[in-house]
């Protein structure tokens, strides 16, 4: 039995070690890897939920590629205590069990999530009683300070309020929680994690903060932030881009606002889509009907989108390693393209947006990133 196992193991590592080795003339050798071409620059993740961080096939990929990962969906409020006081654990400690049994660093998402649609209810109120100011602060500090005194140590950085910005022209996401208690629930968020968590990287997690007028309600919570003495660390930009259409000179100049504030920033859920899924939003959501049947590449994506893609994978991580005296962790969201949640949202289509195929096969985008990351740490000296 101990033979069978070590042959399964063996077959494990070395397809790993292949896929990494399929490289042509002038692509980075087998002994490259994301973790080893960015040391010295900035830490590298991987965003799992814990069937894909079961998942032996990937085991020795992730191992070779990343140090850090982050949970999808395990310790989402909902997840944790979609009832009051009724508390589940069981998916969120099986993930910090895997990630301290295989040595990774673990960033925990999120402690709130400051949407009413992802917030169990019982925080607003419950019945007719609905939650005064202080009633919804208290439930608030009282979940997160129980989720992260049970990790302690185990996770040194957390994702502490997410999505508290609205689209729009307005500053703040029109929810219960702005409704309720203003903005000062950012505060006491933070000040709440400080608490639990004296040593952990504190950040603030959203979408398109590189877009003008996003960006702008950025800077304000920042500020609102700093002069209400909230102990925020870092910011975390998500990275949720889509093929011809990443920001990268708004993404250079948020950059350089962040480091004026004297915080870090954190590249938290980085994929490239393949599809146009702005559309789906566009006139008023006019072209839906038109998207859900719309997968081109259901059979395959063509090598001149995968090229593409892989030019515009590597123009990023030249921003990215540009700012590296700020930028402190770069994750990817899922380890390969059949994991991506980009395969059901907005609507289901087969998609490519990450580094690896669905056959744990690094793509050419995955060579175009090493590539950047060697230069840079060639012009380093690293």
């Amino acid at each position: 039995m101990l033979v069978r196992v070590f042959l399964v193991w063996c077959g494990i590592a070395l397809a790993a070690m292949m896929s990494l080795s399929k490289a042509t003339a002038g692509e980075p050798s087998v002994s490259e890897s994301l973790k080893a071409a960015s040391k010295g620059l900035f830490h590298v993740g991987v965003g799992l939920n814990v069937a894909d961080a079961r998942d032996g096939a990937g085991m020795e990929l992730i191992k070779a590629n990343f140090d850090y990962v982050t949970p999808e969906n395990c310790m989402k409020p909902a997840a944790i205590q979609n009832r009051a006081g009724k508390f589940r654990f069981a998916q969120a400690d099986a993930f910090v069990e895997f990630a301290v049994a295989h040595g990774f660093k673990i960033n925990g998402h999120c402690l709130v999530w400051a949407k009413d649609d992802r917030t169990p209810d019982w925080f607003f109120g419950e019945g007719e009683s609905t939650a005064s100011n202080e009633e919804l602060v208290e439930r608030m500090q009282s979940h997160l300070k129980t989720v992260v005194d049970r990790y302690g140590d185990k996770i040194g950085e957390w994702d502490v309020v997410n999505e508290a910005l609205a689209d729009a022209a307005t500053v703040w996401r029109d929810s219960t929680w702005h409704k309720t208690c203003g903005p000062d629930f950012v505060v006491s968020a933070f000040k709440a994690a400080r608490a639990a968590a004296p040593k952990a990287l504190l950040t603030y997690n959203d979408y398109r903060l590189e877009m003008p007028g996003k960006r702008e309600s950025l800077f304000q919570l920042i500020e609102f932030l700093q002069s209400h003495d909230a102990p925020i660390d870092a910011i975390g930009l998500q990275g949720h881009y889509v093929l011809d259409q990443v920001p990268y000179e708004d993404l250079q100049f948020t950059l350089d606002k962040i480091r004026g504030y004297g915080l870090k920033a954190v590249v938290t859920e980085v994929d490239i889509d393949i599809h146009n899924r702005n559309k789906w939003w566009s006139e008023n959501g006019k072209y839906r009907d038109e998207l859900k049947d719309f997968d081109p590449f259901k059979d395959g994506c063509p090598d001149d989108v995968l090229q593409r893609q892989a030019d515009q994978f590597a123009k990023l991580f030249e921003v990215y390693a540009k700012n590296a005296d700020i930028i402190e962790r770069v994750t990817f969201w899922n380890l390969h393209d059949g994991q991506s949640w980009l395969n059901d949202f907005p609507w289901q289509r087969v998609n490519y947006p990450v580094l690896f195929d669905r056959e744990l096969e690094p793509k050419p985008a995955y060579f175009s990133v090493i590539k950047v990351l060697q230069k840079f740490q060639s012009a380093a000296g690293k």
